[in-house]
């Protein structure tokens, strides 16, 4: 299958510290693989509303939702390119996440089996020299991908508040020049132990 890259960029600045990380290691992909890149903030995304224990999800056929929803299912690696906001995701990117909920129980997608093995990345942007203060999001996406049977390519990691700021974390971007590269295992749940299927 031809490798798709979705980006979805989280952040609530547009051209902020973390899409330009993202840009820079989005850049060394080879010409051959697509991308898709989606603004959050640029789209009316209602407020996920959980329906589980009332009735199934249906389908999303036009609209917002509809378009995160196939170019979700369209990627074979999906970029979450989320600022560091209070130690997690952005509002919206974990509004997208919790999409991924309804999609689950929407008849006739089998979004978990269409999902299962395809790979999830992150790149966020933080204020703090210490990188542990990302934890909680790198637990996010790592806890979300292995749940979905996903493989998980771990977090891009940069250093920016003020806009602009990432260029010049020169580790950041050595690191952004490889990032794509690397073989992404799948992703386990901390408690997993080596060949537990979970």
């Amino acid at each position: 299958m031809t490798r798709r890259f979705l980006f979805v960029l989280g952040s609530a600045r547009s051209d902020g510290n973390t899409e330009l990380l993202a840009r820079e290691a989005a850049a060394q992909l080879p010409s051959d693989v697509e991308q898709h890149w989606i603004d959050l903030a640029a789209l009316d995304v209602p407020e996920f509303e959980d329906l589980r224990h009332d009735s199934d999800h249906l389908r999303p056929t036009e609209g917002p939702v509809a378009e995160l929803l196939d170019a979700t299912l369209a990627a074979t690696d999906i970029v979450i390119a989320s600022p560091l906001y209070w130690y997690t995701v952005s509002a919206s990117t974990k509004r997208y996440l919790d999409y991924w909920s309804g999609w689950l129980r929407t008849p006739g997608l089998d979004f978990h089996d269409t999902m299962a093995g395809r790979t999830l990345w992150g790149v966020t942007a933080l204020a703090h020299d210490e990188f542990e203060v990302a934890d909680p999001l790198v637990g996010t996406l790592n806890h979300s991908a292995a749940y979905m049977r996903m493989r998980f390519g771990g977090v891009l990691l940069g250093n920016g508040s003020k806009p602009g700021d990432v260029r010049k974390d020169t580790e950041a971007l050595a690191r952004a020049k490889t990032f794509f590269a690397q073989e992404a295992p799948l992703a386990r749940f901390p408690y997993e132990q080596e060949g537990e299927e979970g």
